[in-house]
């Protein structure tokens, strides 16, 4: 008997994906539950699993676009290979070998098995003598470039800038980080400090809680945190769920366990869907300043940036300070340029004073 392996449906609004790594072989020995393939679409991966064992016969190629729905190997019941004998050692050759070894018989030809058709995999194409080469971006790929395009078109972006000290979560970190990571079992790290810090300018500027829709705008009541996270694929946007009622603990956690999943490729549809704001963090790849562009249909977006140490002036002198540039693109349909200016104070308020997320002031 036969069984299909066919691409699931992964989301309502995904109707293809490619398929990035085959994990078994064509003529494989498979077990029910054995992970056959990923799929990678334009928003998530995922793993499909063999459900019935038998023998896999392979349809389509790693690296072709396919359809939901799609047959792309089938399951051979009853028919699982045995396994080979393991080859035998080498024999010492009889003492009169030598003498013969010019009238030795040739060896037989070699017999080439057949499972289903080969397939290949996409190539690059080379052109012009080498010097370039050219291949279909990815699903993923080709979605981020359609959303860049989407957002610089259909949205009024702007972006402000404003910079923050960081020595009271540079003194405060190493301070607690011991009996922090002792009692909750994860670090703790500088983005939770910068959730919090949007949340409460969230708060303090609730349009920058809100999006347009046609003619109508949408304010949002919740404090779901977009963190925008790289990743060998591309750029991904896990979501911290109700970041306003979540302790720095709990978010600390769920960034951790986001960071393993999007690691491993197993990243889900509903983990990057309903943000209300986005965090993105330059700095970590060196970034001093950048403008970021939203992530639609939301109408904010904050900047971090690498933390320098720079001189400044305070109380009448100049200081060596570590500073971050912060930057807030914005939709300026929705937010007012005074409201965005107070937005950017306020994240910056919070993190040069971080009593005030403890204390909610």
């Amino acid at each position: 008997m036969s069984v299909e392996v066919k691409i699931p449906s992964v989301g309502e609004s995904i109707t293809s994906g490619l398929i990035s790594v085959w994990h078994k072989k064509d003529g494989d020995a498979v077990k029910s539950g054995d992970l056959l393939l990923t799929l990678e679409t334009d928003k998530v991966s995922t793993e499909i699993a063999a459900e019935a064992a038998g023998t896999l016969k392979i349809r389509a190629a790693e690296g072709q676009e396919v359809k939901i729905g799609e047959v792309v190997a089938t399951i051979e019941e009853g028919s699982v290979p045995s396994q080979p004998e393991p080859p035998k050692p080498p024999q010492p050759p009889p003492p009169q070998a030598e003498k013969k070894e010019k009238k030795a018989a040739p060896p037989p030809p070699v017999e080439m098995a057949v499972a289903a058709p080969a397939v290949e995999k996409p190539a690059l194409v080379q052109a012009s003598g080498g010097r370039i080469s050219r291949k279909k971006l990815s699903p993923l790929r080709r979605k981020i470039a359609a959303q860049l395009v989407m957002a610089q078109q259909t949205a009024a972006i702007l972006t402000t800038f404003n910079e923050c000290d960081m020595t009271g979560i540079n003194e405060l970190r190493p301070r607690v980080q011991e009996a922090f990571q002792k009692q909750h079992g994860v670090k703790l790290g500088f983005m939770s400090f910068f959730i919090k810090a949007a949340v409460a300018a969230l708060k303090a500027v609730p349009s920058v809680n809100g999006q347009m829709d046609g003619d109508d705008f949408i304010q949002n009541h919740f404090y779901d945190i977009g963190v925008a996270v790289g990743t060998e694929r591309g750029l991904i946007v896990p979501v911290i769920r109700d970041a306003d009622q979540k302790s720095f603990a709990a978010i600390e956690k769920d960034l951790a366990d986001y960071a393993a999943k999007a690691r491993e490729g197993k990243i889900k549809l509903e983990d990057l869907q309903g943000g209300v704001f986005t965090l993105s963090n330059g700095g970590i790849y060196g970034s001093l300043l950048s403008t970021p562009i939203l992530n639609p249909p939301q109408s904010g977006i904050l900047g971090m940036h690498k933390i320098q140490q720079r001189p400044v002036a305070l109380n009448g002198q100049v200081v060596i300070r570590p500073m971050m540039y912060l930057a807030l693109s914005y939709d300026h349909r929705v937010v007012d340029g005074k409201e965005a200016v107070t937005f950017l104070v306020r994240v910056k308020e919070c993190i040069e004073d971080p009593a005030r997320l403890l204390l909610e002031v």
